[in-house]
């Protein structure tokens, strides 16, 4: 019963605040002002490689380092003014850098081999999430106190990245202390989805997303705590991975996770094409890579495969869209007549109470007993104390340093429970041993990425729980790989979550080649109308 009524006092103040946001937004929400109405179209032919084809090309001498360095930086000076998805360049030091690598390929005299092995991805451009340390760069992650921080270093998957070649050419938006699905916060603003500039790009990896959606970076960082990578990457059409527990290291990057959480969180690789997942993942990984036998060939053929379509109706999420609905049934439709397996459809039950497994996990104290750091503390940082009910009385004033999205979180907090729900810990119990039994070494689980298509700008606000449909799957530790499907009638990335056992990772990613070669992956939004 104690959650019923928590449900309902959910609802009714859901209810109650859309009306008084709804007309606030309308005088305080960031109006978006282009004078064009779609991207502009990929020119340079660079653009529509692969990483690593990039990066083979470079070994090869087919192509300079600098060449490639200076076709994302000429594209990401044409379309950010439209996206605001980098918030920072290093474009000099990226040009230095790239001119260093193609001396040293030009000096080196024993073939291409010698750099194939340790430096995979020797000048290639990358792009990273402000949340990460990046050194000389801005470490911010949309706070205003922290608007002068800059990192004296790398974070841990940054620097295995770099340490394999790759040349960083900026940072990118990410919403304020990276804890909601737009990204938006009052240090850079407010970016767009390359689909449709009237859209999200999601969060809180959002810029990751925008910036590789729109053909101005072929690979990227982000992080991940309730679906931060995965909805970016549908919401821009583009692939992400959320890694098993433990692989890719979580250090560098603000805010540090606390509590429980410190399991949930994922550091995990974001990209424009399917065949570079694999190679990045083991990269960031380092010798915690060697857990996933990702080098090991998977035959989709011997997989199990399931479809759940949605999560069984909870009335605190939106139903899935149909699009989407139809996309994964063609996914089942193709598995079954190319591979010759049958896909089970199975309903979940305890799917239904997604966000209050995600909310009560996400709550719960570590194992030394200390509860995890507020989102209001969070907030606080290196400044006075965050009172969230003065705070939005300072925001519908015009006052207010944070996001509303942000101080929603934070009033939100005021209001949990401080004893976790015996029944939720339950369904979280039960979900988590039917899951790993179902999936095992060889399940692939084919689950909604979000039950929208990329909405309108500020519209999360009306829908907050939408996220708990990847969510779910942090607490539940399983890797899943996020796949793009197409587009829909209104030109927005449609896509899939791919679900696999603990550790298993190599399955999801495999099925995610395969679905790019069935689908097309990425597609150019330069050739698809935005909205104006």
């Amino acid at each position: 019963m104690a959650l019923t009524r928590f449900e309902r006092f959910l609802g009714r103040l859901l209810r109650a605040l859309v009306w008084i946001f709804f007309a606030a937004f309308k005088l305080f929400a960031p109006q978006q002002k282009h004078g064009v109405s779609r991207i502009p179209p990929i020119t340079n032919p660079l653009l529509l490689l692969p990483a690593m084809q990039l990066a083979r090309k470079i070994r090869r001498k087919e192509v300079t380092s600098v060449e490639v360095v200076q076709a994302y930086i000429d594209r990401i000076q044409e379309v950010n003014p439209l996206i605001n998805a980098m918030v920072k360049d290093r474009f000099s030091a990226a040009l230095q850098e790239a001119a260093q690598v193609d001396k040293l390929i030009e000096e080196e005299t024993g073939g291409e081999e010698v750099f194939e092995d340790r430096l995979p991805l020797l000048g290639v451009p990358i792009t990273v999430k402000e949340a990460f340390s990046l050194q000389g760069m801005p470490n911010s992650t949309g706070l205003l106190t922290r608007r002068d921080l800059v990192s004296g270093g790398d974070a841990p998957s940054v620097a295995l990245l770099k340490r394999a070649g790759a040349i960083p050419l900026g940072v990118t938006n990410c919403s304020e202390l990276c804890m909601w699905l737009e990204s938006h916060n009052h240090l850079y603003g407010i970016t767009n989805n390359p689909y449709d500039f009237e859209r999200i790009a999601g969060g809180s990896s959002g810029g990751e997303g925008s910036i590789l959606g729109a053909g101005a970076s072929v690979i990227g960082i982000g992080s991940d705590i309730g679906g931060s990578i995965r909805i970016p990457c549908f919401f821009n059409g583009v692939f992400g991975h959320k890694p098993s527990k433990g692989i890719v290291s979580n250090d560098g990057q603000y805010p540090p996770a606390s509590g429980l959480q410190m399991g949930f969180l994922c550091t995990g690789p974001m990209c424009r094409y399917a065949e570079d997942l694999i190679p990045m993942l083991s990269i960031m990984g380092g010798p915690n890579a060697n857990k996933l036998c990702l080098s090991s060939e998977v035959d989709l053929k011997k997989l199990r495969f399931f479809s759940v379509p949605h999560n069984g109706g909870s009335h605190l999420v939106s139903p899935v869209d149909a699009q989407l609905l139809q996309a994964q049934k063609m996914v089942v439709r193709r598995l079954e007549a190319d591979l010759g397996v049958k896909v089970q459809e199975l309903f979940i039950p305890q799917l239904k109470y997604s966000f209050q497994i995600w909310g009560t996990m996400m709550a719960s104290p570590g194992k030394d007993g200390k509860p995890p750091t507020t989102f209001a503390e969070l907030m606080s940082e290196g400044g006075k104390k965050v009172w969230p009910v003065w705070e939005l009385f300072k925001w519908f004033l015009g006052f207010s340093s944070h996001t509303v999205a942000a101080i929603g979180l934070a009033l939100v907090e005021l209001f949990q429970s401080s004893h976790p729900s015996p029944f939720i810990l339950q369904q979280k119990e039960c979900l988590q041993q039917e899951l790993e039994e179902l999936l095992g070494t060889d399940g692939v689980l084919l689950y909604p990425s979000h039950p929208q298509i990329a909405p309108k700008h500020h519209h999360p606000i009306f829908t907050p729980f939408n996220f708990s449909y990847t969510g779910i799957f942090n607490v539940l530790g399983l890797p899943v790989t996020q796949c793009p499907l197409g587009l829909s009638e209104e030109g927005l990335p449609l896509g899939v979550q791919i679900v696999t056992g603990k550790l298993q990772d190599r399955l999801s990613l495999a099925t995610a080649l395969y679905l790019e070669k069935a689908f097309g992956g990425w597609r150019e939004p330069g050739k698809t109308a935005a909205k104006p």
